[in-house]
């Protein structure tokens, strides 16, 4: 079988969102109390909604994830050097650089993709304060290993966890980890609100301060304790969020099919791996990322081209490193030969399209293209 271009594009991912007339209501309250920002009612209870549905005790809201992470170094006084990933979006190290923190980079681990606990050790300094790992495709990190190494040298850890909504394994949700956890709520993420993030704290200390720093430092209308920054979600952005709440579990459970169904139709394609996440994880679903190895006759790029021409819109999650930019390419610790396993990550990895709507017949027709693709000459002129 031979196949023409898709007649739409199919991006990687698509929001979802609910009826028009469901978020009408919502509305009407906020035009109708004319509160629109600095904690109003329904930032309040988005916050106890999201604390129950994640099983997470304290969580503060913000207007983006990059704001919550540049926060979160701030509230725990976070100086000098971080270890952290190559192997992520730019807004993980960027929060470092706007903090003054100089991002070290340890390799990943070749099979999780997340932050090898094996190289971390070898990269701690006098100047080490903190790790900040980040749960690649919302598959945990080696969270009790990385927790023992920060015991043992005295360092915080905060999770960039803007992939890991809803996400659990055996103790429980893997927001709990570590000193600080931050989440990403942007239109491209499991839970979104149009734009939006989180920082989960264990403590009311700490959600305090927190909630001080991202509202410019205000304690009450005359007191100023810290040279905060204003990171607050506003109420039509908390209202949707609480709308979108209400159907998680719908959209979580369709992710789940879309991963399933691609999982079936590449399983014997030859130089395709699927990536998984570890076991005795409750997942979320939030990406779908292949493998293109070198036993398949297209390389990577060549396979990203090809899907392109096919109105097929993939994305290369992660490319290039953060580490390759031009603002830390200069960095010891971005040398290529100190990453060869994030260097693989980017040059095999793709992320093929997955939100809740994608249909069966466009998760066939690309898994079907992967395969012709793969297919020897002779056999593929038999198609």
């Amino acid at each position: 079988m031979r196949h023409d271009a898709l007649s739409k594009p199919l991006y990687v991912t698509q929001p979802a969102l609910p009826p028009l007339e469901d978020f009408l209501p919502y509305l009407q309250e906020i035009w109708g109390n004319k509160i629109l920002t600095n904690g109003g009612p329904f930032h309040q209870q988005l916050e106890q909604a999201l604390c129950d549905y994640l099983g997470v005790k304290h969580i503060s809201l913000f207007t983006n994830g990059t704001l919550a992470l540049i926060t979160a170094l701030q509230s725990l006084r976070i100086t000098g050097e971080v270890i952290t990933t190559p192997y992520s979006f730019v807004a993980t190290a960027h929060s470092l650089l706007w903090n003054g923190i100089k991002p070290v980079f340890v390799d990943i681990d070749p099979h999780t993709f997340n932050l090898d606990p094996a190289k971390i050790e070898a990269a701690i300094t006098p100047q080490t304060t903190a790790i900040m790992p980040v749960h690649c495709y919302g598959h945990p990190c080696d969270v009790q290993r990385i927790q023992k190494i920060a015991d043992n040298y005295g360092l915080k850890v905060i999770y960039d966890a803007a992939h890991a909504f809803g996400v659990r394994h055996a103790q429980g949700s893997v927001l709990n980890d570590g000193d600080l956890s931050v989440l990403s709520f942007h239109a491209t993420k499991v839970f979104n609100t149009f734009e939006g993030g989180a920082i989960i704290s264990p403590d009311a200390k700490t959600k305090q301060r927190i909630d001080h720093l991202k509202n410019f430092g205000f304690v009450d209308e005359t007191t100023v304790v810290a040279p905060g920054i204003n990171g607050k979600m506003s109420e039509i952005n908390a209202a949707f969020g609480l709308l979108q709440l209400k159907n998680i579990d719908t959209t979580l459970a369709q992710r789940k099919e879309v991963d399933a169904r691609y999982r079936r139709n590449l399983a014997h394609v030859r130089g395709i791996d699927c990536i998984s996440p570890p076991p005795n994880v409750t997942p979320n679903h939030a990406y779908f990322p292949i493998l293109v190895r070198p036993d398949y006759p297209l390389s990577r790029d060549g396979l990203f081209e090809k899907l392109r021409e096919s109105n097929i819109y993939a994305r290369r999650y992660f490319y290039p490193l953060i580490s390759d930019f031009p603002m830390y390419r200069g960095m010891p610790s971005a040398a290529p030969a100190n990453l060869p396993a994030a260097r693989v990550a980017a040059e095999q990895v793709i992320c093929l399209p997955l939100y809740p709507t994608l249909e069966t017949a466009h998760i066939d027709a690309i898994s079907e293209l992967i395969a012709q693709y793969g297919a020897p000459p002779a056999l593929l002129h038999a198609i």
